[in-house]
């Protein structure tokens, strides 16, 4: 006997609804929240311009036929291209993310909220050009941080109490329904058009996370991001076209998101949409590690001047152990060869080895050039990881946000370092008035690595004040950074 299946169409699910509502209608009240979307711009933006002098991100920027030419279209900083904004926004996310150097928000489900700017810089660019060339006025740049906080918002209020990563997808989707939702508005769609466009982003196939883990870690961690956030604006574009959503994507029964994908679990919420993640974000300042190793290689870096101070090397160690939390452990505690860089920074016994050696961690020290050092294989075999339940516990508590490793190092003699614990990362919110410095130093680091002084100096005196910038052309600031 078959059942009755109701075809009455239902009301969109009430996470959609918020999401789009909060787009729509929220106004940012925050300072600090506007502060620090200035402080993550300049950030990412830098990351960008630092991973274009890697052959392997170069080689995926541009059109996609070349010789596109695209009118109005918009611009990629730190290159000559000028692209639609769904290629644009891929070009400019596969930048930014590429070193794993740009923000991080830990809570359930982790990712990098400014993987966003891909889309909604894109998005800006391109319309302010098409605006000016109609003789309209242009978006200004405050427009691209209210765009920001809105979709590290978005992204991360649903990733506090929803993991994807247990269930073997990747953070990425909240990249593609945040610039979704966004890029909606930046395109001003209606609110119903918005619901569908968000609805569409949901419906999707979903990045599995094969390519995070051992064995199969590779390189398109570096661009699954560039390639959610430019899927964002190419869906913004089709529902701007009057095509059509589907509004229990996520609850419908058998079909709907919930059950195919999240072992028929709802998502859960901890507190309503404002400008909390923003103003809480972590910002990666010292060491293009994966965040979870931050704190640990802040302990290496002064293990490595304790052992040049005894008179001791590496050779001296008998064993490292590492107090930990428990997602550090899930995601980056590996043993065995590492194939690639993608593999090495995502392994916390090569970035803690390294930087005990060296006293250093760069981007290249992730190279086939330096891992090839026996050196760094042997002292990772003697690194171990513990969970420490507390770290793990305070990891999760909104109001602490740890990411906390303890390292203790034992000599072969039998004697021991005193343990040394780094609870917060430079680049966390309780230690903004010791990081913004050295995140601003970072900035004129990426710069020098591809303009010239005058052109420098131009971006520094548009990006370090926080009105010179709000009131700038989204194009005009965008041009700054072409070659």
């Amino acid at each position: 006997m078959s059942s009755h299946i109701s075809n009455v169409r239902p009301a969109p699910d009430q996470v959609l609804v918020d999401i789009v509502d909060y787009v729509l209608d929220y106004k940012i009240q925050s300072d600090l929240a506007y502060e620090t979307a200035r402080n993550c711009l300049i950030d990412t933006l830098g990351c960008g311009l630092e991973a274009l002098e890697y052959p392997a991100c170069r080689k995926l920027l541009g059109p996609i036929v070349q010789g596109t030419v695209v009118p109005n279209g918009a611009k990629v900083p730190g290159t000559q291209f000028q692209l639609d904004p769904v290629q644009a926004a891929f070009n400019i996310g596969a930048m930014i993310r590429w070193l794993d150097f740009n923000d991080t928000w830990l809570a359930a489900e982790w990712g990098h909220p400014s993987d966003n700017l891909g889309g909604i810089l894109a998005t800006a660019d391109w319309l302010s050009r098409t605006a000016v060339a109609a003789g309209k006025p242009a978006l200004k740049m405050r427009d691209v941080l209210t765009g920001m906080i809105k979709a590290h918002e978005i992204q991360g209020c649903i990733a506090l109490e929803n993991s994807f990563n247990k269930v073997g997808l990747d953070h990425v989707v909240l990249v593609k329904v945040a610039s979704t939702a966004v890029v909606s508005q930046m395109l001003g769609l209606t609110r119903d058009e918005t619901l569908n466009a968000v609805s569409l982003a949901w419906v999707d196939g979903q990045s599995l996370r094969t390519y995070r883990h051992a064995p199969n870690t590779g390189s398109r961690k570096s661009w699954a991001a560039g390639d959610a956030t430019s899927r964002a604006v190419r869906l913004a574009l089709m529902a701007r076209t009057g095509e059509m959503g589907y509004p229990s994507v996520l609850s419908a029964k058998v079909w709907g998101f919930y059950d195919v994908l999240f072992k028929g679990q709802p998502f859960k919420f901890q507190r309503p949409y404002g400008s909390y993640v923003m103003e809480n974000v972590l910002f990666k300042i010292s060491f293009p590690a994966e965040f979870h190793s931050q704190t640990a290689v802040e302990c290496a870096m002064q293990i490595h001047d304790k052992l040049k101070a005894a008179g001791k090397s590496a050779d001296d160690i008998a064993k490292i152990t590492i107090r930990t939390h428990e997602a550090c452990i899930r995601i980056i505690d590996k043993k065995g060869p590492l194939n690639n860089p993608a593999d090495r920074d995502h392994c916390i016994q090569y970035m803690v080895a390294v930087p005990v050696l060296f006293g250093r961690l760069t981007a290249a020290d992730y190279e086939d050039s330096v891992a090839a050092d026996p050196r760094i294989d042997a002292l990772r075999d003697k690194i171990v990881c513990v969970e420490d339940p507390a770290y793990t516990r305070d990891y999760h508590d909104p109001e602490k946000r740890s990411i906390a490793n303890a390292l203790t190092v034992e000599f072969k003699d039998g004697s021991k370092l005193d343990e040394i614990v780094c609870e917060y990362p430079i680049g966390h919110k309780r230690r903004r008035k010791e990081g913004i410095p050295l995140l601003e130093a970072k900035f004129r680091t990426n710069l020098a690595r591809q303009f010239p002084a005058r052109q420098q100096q131009r971006i520094l005196d548009a990006s370090l004040d926080q009105k010179t910038l709000e009131a700038m052309p989204v194009h005009e600031y965008v041009d700054l950074y072409v070659i």
